[in-house]
């Protein structure tokens, strides 16, 4: 944990802002990657192979490639919900600024996305 505090500090002092440093990677739009079957979201992509080792290379740990994809999911970099997911709509709006990013809970799992909600429709933390 301190390693990666210490690496995340120096990362700003170089970019005035780990932000900037992600942008490098990935640009200032998130990526769009549609999708029609589950089968087809992939666990790693370029990007977060280049991104992975660039952050190993500046001293980071628990970093590699399928990580940071999940992380880019997580905080909106890619969006490949499937087609006719809600959550791809949601997620949309809100990385373009058109909108909120939907109502809490949104509605139960579906075929058309297994990536909503749980299917009690209670939420946990880990739920976006």
């Amino acid at each position: 944990m301190v390693q990666n505090a210490l690496a995340f500090l120096a990362v700003q002092r170089e970019f005035r802002s780990f932000d900037s440093h992600v942008r490098g990677f990935l640009g200032s739009r998130p990526r769009r990657r549609p999708r029609r079957d589950p089968g087809t979201v992939p666990a790693r992509t370029p990007e977060s192979d280049r991104w992975s080792r660039d952050l190993k290379r500046r001293g980071f740990s628990f970093v590699g490639s399928t990580i940071i994809y999940a992380d880019m999911q997580a905080v909106g970099l890619v969006n490949d919900h499937l087609r006719g997911c809600y959550r791809r709509g949601q997620i949309e709006a809100r990385a373009t600024g058109r909108g909120p990013a939907g109502p809490v809970g949104g509605p139960r799992r579906s075929r058309a996305c297994p990536q909503g909600p749980r299917p009690s429709g209670r939420r946990s933390p880990a739920d976006p």
